[in-house]
């Protein structure tokens, strides 16, 4: 088998277009590497010459290492703009169009960015043309639609000759360059660039294939948006690099359409995240995934009924990666036939990591990550175009971890997601895996408050209509989670806000919790003093704390019964709170941000 951790050296000194290439000159010419979300099928010399002839029309109205925006829909079209200008050397910056104008004019500004490639059929059909009209005062918007057109006879001809003379025609970069720029998700100010370069990109396709074995007859279905490192790294370019076929879809929030694609294109790998995969399911006939051999998860936890439904309904695996874009942005990530509930499986080849200890935590540290696909540094607005190195190549993932003696990582949560209650150390994700574990069919999210008597509080924010917390407080003193864990407040929402990436939008999720304290306290300083109620009021209030009283009860006693039926753990012991894995996996440290 050899050493994986030199074969993935040697195989990651590469720029990312030259390893197309390199791929392309041995595969069939005429074989089906992508289907595009309308059906369309694109051969590997469509691809090929596609990449090459657009190249040669952006190279006009671009410079050499211009970095290059590029705001497009998961795609065939993604795909070949970003191969267009990896093969004129110049540098896309993948810009995530959810983001709104005043985050994407942010990140345009820190990476120097003055020109965007984007689609006028994309903008129309997803009604962008205000966003378009902001942007167009700071920036150039160039339509791929308009560049087709000044595609010119010597830009087909190098498509013609650029598959044989890649070193000739095709920019060859030293694979240290930048080969491409990502974003933070700017949800705690603006958002900053991820610089990674070739051999990073390349390094971490690298470490995914010597992780997770494929089969020859696999076809990857990939509706994560390219924007997002996951989609582009994994969902993308791990699927094309390697020969296999990729089915795109323009968009994750497809429930209904995206099942019966994977039906129809026969596809086997599905890159998603847990909560998008619920939903594929639920909309999904039995049997309809049925093609299905694997699904890989990040962005958030998976949960054991997802990874039940899919066995029983569907019969494939559901594995779950970890990852930060600065990484490339995989990490960690389960093996087929070798799923650790709780945990998101071994670290891949040839990444380093130190765990920090931190105060009033036990078994846990905060992960920081070295090796080949971690990122050359960032870009912020502060110092625009100026890349700013980690020191020693160590990145700090902000997340604590805990690492057990077979090489098993689980993830305990962000630091910056952990609330100090009376001196003791809180994680949301347990507050949100406890929810799902009583609520699984619904979405929660955790936000930390401030707390006049015991420093911080956290609320639960729900799309489920009725959340007693006494069934919530009934099912962890069952299952040995403190009391401290359960949310003193919930409130409910009639859907969770979520990012175009498919996270839980947690500044959001932190404004409806703040509303929900503000309107608690105004309700209360208008209520009357006990002293002056009236007798007719007291026992009114009376029989309602009696009812509601009652009512508790009833769903603790319910909560018990479920409980004494609840299968058993390995060492036949009652099966303890989910644990916090992965709660926002995939890139983590976006979410952040």
């Amino acid at each position: 088998m050899g050493d994986p951790v030199k074969r993935i050296e040697r195989r990651s000194r590469r720029a990312i277009f030259q390893a197309y290439l390199d791929h392309a000159r041995r595969e069939k010419p005429d074989k089906t590497i992508i289907t595009d979300g309308d059906g369309r099928k694109l051969k590997t010399k469509d691809v090929t010459r596609g990449s090459l002839a657009l190249g040669g029309a952006l190279a006009r109205h671009t410079t050499k290492n211009e970095h290059v925006g590029v705001l497009l829909p998961t795609g065939a079209g993604a795909v070949i703009t970003l191969f267009a200008l990896l093969s004129r050397g110049r540098v896309p910056a993948m810009l995530n169009f959810t983001a709104g104008s005043k985050n994407l004019l942010a990140a345009c500004e820190a990476a120097q960015v003055t020109k965007i490639v984007t689609a006028k059929k994309f903008v129309e059909l997803a009604g962008l043309e205000n966003l378009m009209d902001e942007l167009s005062g700071a920036v150039e918007l160039l339509y791929l639609e308009d560049i087709r057109e000044e595609i010119s006879p010597r830009d087909k001809a190098l498509a013609l000759l650029g598959p044989l003379f890649p070193s000739f025609l095709a920019a060859n970069p030293n694979p240290e360059e930048p080969g491409v720029i990502l974003f933070t998700s700017g949800t705690e100010g603006a958002p900053k660039g991820v610089v990674l370069s070739h051999r990073n990109i390349m390094a971490n396709i690298e470490q995914i294939s010597e992780h997770v074995e494929l089969l020859p007859t696999d076809i990857f279905f990939n509706p994560l948006p390219t924007f997002h490192c996951y989609g582009l790294t994994a969902g993308a370019l791990w699927p094309i690099l390697n020969g296999y076929p990729v089915v795109l879809h323009p968009s994750p929030l497809q429930t209904k359409i995206i099942p019966k694609r994977i039906f129809e294109t026969g596809s086997t790998v599905l890159f998603a995240t847990d909560t998008f995969l619920s939903q594929y399911m639920r909309a999904s006939p039995d049997g309809g995934m049925s093609s299905l051999r694997i699904a890989v998860c990040g962005a958030e936890r998976v949960r054991d009924e997802t990874r039940q439904a899919a066995e029983k309904r569907f019969g494939f695996e559901v594995l779950e990666g970890y990852g930060v874009t600065e990484g490339s942005p995989v990490l960690a990530a389960n093996q087929p036939g070798d799923i650790r509930s709780g945990t998101v499986g071994k670290l891949l080849p040839a990444i380093e990591t130190r765990l920090e200890p931190v105060e009033g935590l036990e078994g846990a540290g905060r992960l920081f990550v070295r090796g080949p696909n971690v990122m050359k540094g960032y870009l912020s607005a502060d110092n625009p175009g100026v890349v700013t190195p980690l020191e020693d190549g160590w990145h700090d993932t902000g997340d604590i971890v805990s690492i057990n003696a077979e090489g098993y990582m689980s993830i305990r949560g962000r630091l910056k997601r952990f609330a100090k209650i009376g001196g003791e150390m809180v994680s949301l994700a347990v507050v949100e895996n406890c929810a799902s574990a009583v609520w699984p069919d619904n979405l929660h999210a955790a936000a930390i408050m401030p707390d006049p008597r015991k420093g911080e509080q956290v609320v639960l924010v729900t799309d489920r209509k009725d959340a007693p917390r006494g069934l919530l407080l009934s099912w962890a003193q069952s299952h040995g989670v403190p009391e401290i864990a359960v949310p003193r407040k919930i409130v409910t929402v009639d859907e969770i806000p979520v990012l175009g990436t498919g996270k839980i939008d947690y500044l959001k999720v932190k404004s409806i919790a703040e509303d929900a304290i503000l309107a608690a306290e105004a309700e209360k300083a208008q209520e009357p003093p006990a002293e002056e109620l009236s007798k007719r009021d007291l026992k009114k209030r009376e029989a309602a704390d009696k009812a509601e009283k009652k009512r508790v009860e009833k769903e603790a006693k319910a909560a018990e019964k479920a409980a004494a039926k609840a299968p058993k753990g390995a060492d036949g012991d009652a099966a303890t709170a989910p644990s916090p894995a992965n709660d926002e996996t995939g890139e983590r440290k976006d979410a952040a941000e």
